[in-house]
């Protein structure tokens, strides 16, 4: 069985991370091939094991295939190492291993002129593809906590690549390592969650094995359930962090200041995905308890949102789509909230189309984001700026950039036949017929995502072509009249392929891909009809409407940026409003995050060091002080004459004698 080798998966990049690492200076790119071909025989491998899944028994009973070995124990807890595959599994393998070798071969262009820093840029990413696919085979909890830490490692040796000798100075160094740090610090507080939650969950179940935990959800979620509800709340605080998720989404902008092509691997198609990938994993135990499956979704609708405004005036193209990133994984928290919600009331296809609608979507926006950014990278490599205020009319330069990014643009905005469109419309779908099918205090807070969604789709269209009309529309600017012409076809092949799927993606619910994602293990088996929910969004008036306002955003967009009929400059009141300042400062999260830190951070760190120093550091140098000390003391007394030490020897006898005596004293005589 092919499936028995699932293990190379991940192995192979880590292999290529160990190679280049030790003879990687010495090959042609600095390993950039070996790289490339590590994630590419990890595409090769999963498409072998996904066919063999896909076609076999096993896939046909709703069951997965998995394998462990024993591990180590705890007392009475057993840790394995396996791997588990099944539909959910093979989507994300194929797509992150497929999108990974795309955006490894358009580095070999970006990343061309960074002479011996390749070397440590193919390792890094390298490792980093090993964290996601070791995550996503994983066979228990444990394992994938594991290869979540793993990419949490890389995504900050990745943000802070320019840390050290940046081409643009010490101020752009500076910014990396900020951004870099910020990124580990903030996405390690919800690491903690997790692991708070794995524990709880350890102890409620027994195992952390995925086979043994959804076959006993149902009689651990009777015995405890006050437990189970800790445990799961923890474990999305994990979420929250690795996905950038209300309210700890304001490390991914920053992130922005790591290369293009990073941005595009951690926030297209691996890191970010992976706290998505967790809820979808841990379905049949989130299902448990609608009220998390409530807040579940009340976090992504909240997220959505509030990352689409920011979006708005921003006039960096990096961060546009950054912002974009956290507002589309809010549709995807959202779809996967009102799922498990209506799921755990008894409404099993409707749970399964939220399930289905928020995995669908986390693999369109996988291809369309990644075309986005690497389209931005395109970009920046022609002008040498991010800045969207200083191009223009690059379209004529740029033709295959400017039309492959005009192909993600539509995709995210929505319009039919692109790939967001299905993937889109079906998670707001899902808000609707959580709203519809709720409890009363459901369905009032799933009325108001859904309102929510709707004007994101709306701000979405806006901001995405915006974004397009300010970089190739118009005259061009101060660094678009010195652009140098299309990218190389290392960078812009990957474009084209990517741009594709921007197109024909969706189309995959058509095809099987509905039926590849069952529910199953302990649950119910529920499957959807791909083209009864295809043909279903045409006969909903709610399709309509989100499709007018998103093109309503296009034209508006338009109308500001193209013809100028409009002048955007009214409604920031020359940049003195209220609202832009708000939209431009992010709400002012920032300047709350940095308040939390001085005022609450930067004391317990104060006090942590009094503690270190004064009393674990002082205990130990005053023990050693006083041995030191003693040893001085006693070394005095060492004159090298007779008479000295025979007089000590008389002290010490009369001493003794003394004790003796009250000692007998004491015991009432001899």
């Amino acid at each position: 069985m092919i499936a028995e080798y699932t293990w190379l998966i991940p192995f192979i990049p880590m292999m290529c991370f160990l190679i280049i690492g030790i003879i990687g200076k010495k090959t042609p790119e600095k390993g950039g091939y070996i790289a490339i071909a590590g994630a590419l025989s990890a595409f090769i491998i999963s498409a072998a094991v996904s066919y063999e899944y896909l076609t076999g028994d096993a896939f046909d009973a709703g069951e997965a295939i998995t394998s462990e070995i024993e591990w180590f124990q705890i007392g009475t807890y057993t840790m394995h190492l396996g791997y588990y595959v099944d539909g959910l599994t093979c989507a994300m393998m194929l797509f992150s291993s497929f999108i990974s070798t795309l955006i490894f071969i358009y580095s070999l262009g970006y990343m061309h002129d960074q002479g011996e820093r390749k070397n440590r840029y193919y390792a890094e990413v390298s490792l980093f593809l090993t964290g996601m696919l070791g995550l996503i085979v994983s066979s228990n909890f444990l394992e994938l906590f594991i290869f979540w830490e793993v990419m949490g490692l890389c995504s900050y040796l990745l943000i802070g690549f320019w840390s050290f000798r940046h081409h643009d100075g010490d101020a752009a160094s500076a910014n990396a390592a900020s951004a870099a740090k910020k990124a580990f610090l903030v996405t390690r507080m919800g690491d903690v969650c997790l692991m708070g939650g794995l524990f709880i969950l350890l102890n409620q179940f027994g195992s952390l094995d995925y086979t043994t935990m959804f076959a006993t959800a149902e009689l651990v979620a009777e015995a405890d359930p006050d437990m189970l509800t800790l445990g799961l709340l923890l474990m999305f605080g994990g979420v929250i962090g690795k996905s950038a998720q209300f309210p700890l989404h304001d490390w991914l902008p920053d992130a922005m200041a790591g290369p293009t092509t990073v941005s595009s691997l951690i926030h297209a198609a691996t890191m970010v995905k992976a706290g998505v990938y967790l809820v979808a994993r841990a379905f049949p135990i989130y299902v448990m308890d609608g009220n998390v499956m409530l807040f579940v979704g009340i976090i992504g609708g909240v997220t959505a949102f509030i990352a689409a405004t920011m979006a708005l005036n921003n006039m960096n193209i990096k961060k546009v789509l950054a912002y974009s990133t956290i507002s589309q994984l809010g549709y995807m928290i959202l779809a996967l909230g009102a799922g498990g919600y209506l799921w755990s009331l008894g409404y099993y296809e409707l749970g399964a189309l939220g399930f289905f609608a928020g995995c669908f979507h986390m693999i369109n926006h996988a291809f369309f984001k990644a075309l986005l950014f690497m389209g931005s990278g395109s970009v920046i490599h022609g002008t040498g700026t991010e800045d969207m205020r200083l191009m223009g009319g690059l379209f004529k330069k740029m033709k295959i950039t400017a039309t492959t990014m005009l192909f993600g643009c539509l995709a995210i905005a929505g319009i039919p036949i692109f790939s967001g469109f299905w993937s889109k419309d079906l998670v707001i779908d899902a808000a609707m017929a959580a709203f519809e099918h709720g409890t009363a205090d459901g369905a009032t807070w799933f009325i108001i995502l859904w309102v929510l969604a709707v004007i994101t789709a709306f701000m979405t269209a806006f901001y995405m072509f915006r974004m397009w009309f300010m970089t190739f529309m118009g005259e061009p600017r101060e660094n678009a009249q010195h652009c140098h012409g299309e990218s190389p076809k290392t960078m812009t092949m990957p474009l084209v392929i990517l741009a594709i799927f921007a197109l024909i993606s969706g189309l995959f619910m058509f095809v099987g891909l509905a039926d590849m994602l069952p529910l199953h293990e302990g649950m119910e088996l529920v499957t959807l009809d791909g083209m009864e929910e295809g043909i279903e969004l045409f006969k909903n008036p709610y399709t309509y409407l989100t499709l007018i306002l998103a093109i309503v955003g296009i034209v508006i967009a338009y109308l500001m940026y193209v013809k100028k009929t409009i002048n955007p400059g009214k409604f920031n009141k020359f940049g003195e409003s209220w609202l832009y300042k708000a939209l431009t400062k992010r709400w002012w999260f920032p300047d709350l995050y940095n308040q939390i830190s001085w005022k609450l951070g930067y004391g317990v760190a104060k006090g942590v060091n009094y503690i270190d120093r004064q009393i674990v550091d002082g205990t130990v140098n005053g023990l050693s002080s006083a041995v030191v000390g003693g040893g001085d003391a006693i070394s005095k007394v060492q004159t090298g004459h007779v008479q000295d030490y025979s007089s000590i020897v008389l002290l010490g006898v009369a001493v003794l004698s003394v004790v003796v005596l009250l000692i007998v004293a004491q015991l009432g005589g001899l």
